[in-house]
């Protein structure tokens, strides 16, 4: 099934200007003549972008595109503007909109902008978004309590009054956004723009002008001036996804505007000077690709000033629990479910599978395991057969755990997290001999920890 795209003006004619133009582009389109009529459909019907004219009488555009940002937060909206109002447009980007389009508009140009619009909203589905977290559960939206995770909660707190620039790695689906808009929140910027921009979501010829925008008549399509992500985020942070997409081209202006906090539009002569906070993210191997010539090595150093690993969920096994007992609860209340628990068996299965896709994957396979579970306990049949297939395989992830009895899963979260210690702690005092200093260090915490957390456990006496 083809995206949809919702269409709010209050001129006829331009409405069907655009449903026919996003029709030849084989979206489905709704059109509508207001803000309130646009808020009544995206009640009824998923949206993959919104198109909205700024001036409309009743609820504008501005008030249209704050309802979105409230209620549908990863669903892009499309400004459309005259000349004259260029400048409530660049503030209606700093209020989360995602790009704006002058009158007359370009139709190659509009055709851009709403791919780009919709491709940024595939991707945000896809992205985990666990918001509300307990503190005994995590912190900045992210569900974990294992070393790992702690370890990347302490740098957050390190850096994010800071401005320095952060890079952060991780496999697809960690939740690297939910680190980067951590550290805008947490900074004496928290009150100015958070602009984000997904390098990989935009064609490699676009990239520059989106980033540091384009003057009028720098290229066909041109027809205004049109301020980047750079300026739009003066003052505030700019979070660059994908940063190992953009190309080496690229890279040499991104360098200098990083090093210097100044550019120009493509396009024009005058240069401008912002002042951004830079958080970058990439699944990629950066360092392998300096080696290769496919990254620049200056900008590499430049970008990695604060490194933040995010740990793949097979390196924090112990972490699943919490997070299945999470997601249990989202997706109860957004699919009308009532699904208690999920039973040992089940749970066996989710602790050995590897996870590739992460979270990401994680949360798919529970929003589709509560979708067919026909009684309130999941169980092994119930699973993916990928799962299970791979569970039966004796994959790497294994781990002992305890039955769920009638307090359900925040027992068994309890229970497995101490067997998993327990599991750490006496693989790493075997690996060194049963030298505590030694073993602490493996584990990466204190000598004093070790020895509490091994009375604690009873190895102490062992």
């Amino acid at each position: 099934m083809s995206d949809a795209i919702l269409v709010a003006d209050d001129e006829s004619n331009l409405r069907k200007v655009l449903g026919a133009l996003l029709r030849r582009q084989g979206y489905r389109v709704d059109t509508v003549a207001d803000g309130a009529e646009a808020l009544a459909r995206l009640d009824e019907a998923d949206y993959a972008a919104v198109i909205s004219d700024l001036r409309m009488p009743g609820v504008d555009g501005m008030a249209l595109l704050r309802r979105v940002g409230e209620r549908l937060p990863d669903l892009p909206v499309i400004i459309i503007t005259a000349h004259g109002t260029v400048d409530t447009a660049v503030e209606a980007l700093k209020a989360g909109a995602f790009d704006f389009i002058t009158k007359p508009f370009d139709q190659a140009e509009l055709a851009k902008v709403v791919e780009k619009a919709v491709a940024t909203h595939r991707l945000n589905r896809t992205e985990s978004h666990p918001h509300e977290v307990e503190p005994a559960k995590g912190r900045f939206g992210l569900i974990g309590t294992s070393a790992a995770m702690q370890r990347v909660f302490g740098i957050v707190d390190k850096v994010a009054r800071t401005p320095s620039t952060v890079l952060i790695t991780g496999e697809s689906g960690t939740g690297k956004e939910l680190i980067a808009k951590a550290l805008h929140e947490h900074s004496p910027r928290a009150d100015e723009p958070f602009i984000k921009v997904n390098c990989a979501a935009i064609p490699a010829t676009l990239i520059e002008s989106e980033l540091f925008g384009y003057e009028k008549g720098a290229f066909t399509g041109a027809v205004t001036n049109k301020p980047g992500r750079f300026e739009l985020a003066d003052g505030g942070t700019l979070f660059l996804d994908e940063i190992g997409e953009v190309s080496t081209e690229t890279q040499v202006k991104l360098l200098r505007a990083i090093q210097e906090s100044e550019f120009e539009r493509v396009g024009g002569i005058t240069t401008r000077r912002v002042d951004v906070r830079l958080v970058t993210a990439t699944n990629r191997d950066l360092q392998a690709e300096v080696a290769g010539g496919a990254f620049r090595e200056d900008l590499y150093y430049r970008l990695n000033v604060v490194p933040i690993k995010l740990p793949p969920l097979r390196e924090r096994a112990d972490d699943v629990p919490l997070l299945v007992e999470h997601m249990l609860d989202k997706y109860n209340a957004r699919l009308e479910r009532d699904v208690q628990r999920v039973d040992d068996a089940a749970m066996q299965v989710l602790l050995r599978y590897a996870w590739p896709g992460n979270i990401r994957e994680l949360e798919n396979v529970i929003e589709r395991t509560l979708l067919f579970c026909d009684g309130q306990t999941v169980t092994a049949e119930d699973l993916p057969a990928e799962l299970c297939a791979q569970a039966e395989g004796g994959g790497s992830m294994a781990v002992p755990i305890p039955p769920v009895g009638v307090t359900g899963l925040k027992d068994a979260v309890k229970l497995t997290t101490q067997r998993l210690e327990r599991e750490m702690i006496e693989r790493a005092l075997e690996e060194t001999g049963g030298n505590v200093t030694r073993a602490a260090r493996k584990l990466e915490i204190s000598r004093k920890s070790l020895q509490t957390k091994m009375k604690e456990l009873g190895l102490r006496d062992e």
